[in-house]
């Protein structure tokens, strides 16, 4: 099976290597970008200017290979691929939630980003807390290590 996906548009931040990178949003309060949408897919952002808030879909164009024991960023251990959100993944896709802050024809302005410039954006979501809040969370591994998530910044070690 093969499965393609066509870019809806461009990302482009502050961050032209993918080092010293925030590692998540919440590591990128304030940090501004933008979004080049194609022209083509224009018209399907009605209505999205009454959102806060939006999830993003992208390939990590940068990330080649991946394995399945890789030591994350707030970790020291070997952990499960699917237990962490490496970079380095057997489809090369990225998720961010972000600020939407404009819309100025086909061109968001969106803050909190923590995306490599140039990223392609494969889809865009509203963030609505009524479908994406869920009760009674539990983090794995996660619990022990959020507060550093802030501070944290990317290094070579998936490059």
């Amino acid at each position: 099976m093969t499965i393609e996906y066509t870019p809806i548009g461009t990302i482009h931040s502050p961050f032209a290597e993918p080092t010293e990178m925030p590692i998540q949003p919440t590591g990128a309060l304030g940090i501004q970008g933008t979004i080049e949408m194609l022209e083509a897919y224009r018209e399907g952002l009605k209505d999205l200017d009454g959102f806060s808030h939006l999830i993003l879909l992208y390939h990590f164009h940068h990330s080649r290979g991946f394995t399945l024991r890789p030591i994350p960023f707030l970790d020291r251990e070997p952990r499960g691929l699917f237990a962490t959100r490496a970079p380095k993944r057997p489809n090369a896709i990225g998720l961010s939630v972000v600020r939407l802050d404009k819309i100025e024809g086909s061109v968001l302005f969106i803050t909190n980003v923590d995306i490599l410039d140039g990223t392609p954006l494969l889809d865009i979501k509203p963030y609505v807390p009524a479908f994406d809040t869920p009760k009674d969370v539990r983090t794995g591994w996660f619990e022990n290590v959020t507060s550093a998530v802030s501070s944290h910044r990317s290094d070579d070690r998936f490059q």
